[in-house]
């Protein structure tokens, strides 16, 4: 499931450039008997099945880095009743973390247990999929964009969510952004963009942004 998104763009430059190492620990490898049952059914009745927190914390164990007792390491679990993810948490896993462990559920669910053996839980949303491999997939995108030598610095700059408001010290949405034609259907591109005065040109982008994100996010103004 991983392959096509980490085998392309940025996740494969980082990766080549030896910025990041990705593992995938398999859950199943942990699995009781020559089945490698690694779920069961739910104490108390009910649909679905429930993944063992024996199999999952033996699996936790085997991707540490304890012989690296420096590693700034954390075990997340990707769960709808986590705690909902946003860029300013992908900003602290970049900065404070060498070593994140994610721990993908699935079916319906996992033992409650597990999480005495993690350090969080995240939400990518208020919805439920059918695993966590694609938020392990989300957190991974956000966070090795934002590593040192992934990608320019000045790109990042302006992205909606990474730059705050000084007025309001929230999160903002990216201006709108333009280039050729500069005619397209009558509708032309603002006068201002093309005066190469530097100073008028981010005064407007940085007040596009803010109305931008009153209108499409007025959520974030009041967080």
């Amino acid at each position: 499931m991983f392959d096509g998104v980490f085998d392309h763009s940025i996740i494969k430059l980082a990766q080549k450039k030896q910025v990041v190492t990705i593992v995938f620990v398999n859950i199943r490898d942990f699995g009781i008997g020559r089945h490698y049952v690694v779920d069961d059914t739910p104490y108390g009745g009910g649909v679905g099945m429930v993944m063992r927190v024996d199999v999952l914390e033996k699996a936790i164990a085997a991707a540490r880095c304890e012989s690296d007792k420096k590693c700034r390491e954390k075990v997340i679990l990707l769960d709808p009743q986590g705690k909902k993810y946003a860029q300013k948490k992908a900003m602290h896993l970049a900065q404070n973390s060498d070593h994140l462990i994610l721990v993908c559920g699935r079916y319906e669910g996992v033992d409650e247990r597990i999480r005495m053996f993690v350090d969080e839980e995240i939400s990518i949303g208020d919805y439920v999929l059918t695993g966590g491999e694609i938020p392990a997939m989300v957190i991974t995108d956000t966070v090795v964009r934002l590593l040192p030598n992934v990608i320019k610095e000045e790109s990042q700059r302006g992205e909606s969510f990474s730059t705050f408001n000084s007025q309001f010290s929230t999160p903002v949405l990216e201006y709108p952004q333009y280039t050729r034609p500069e005619t397209f259907k009558e509708k032309k591109v603002p006068k201002i963009l093309l005066s190469g005065d530097h100073k008028k040109i981010a005064m407007w982008r940085n007040k596009q942004s803010v109305k931008r994100t009153q209108k499409q996010r007025p959520d974030l103004f009041f967080q």
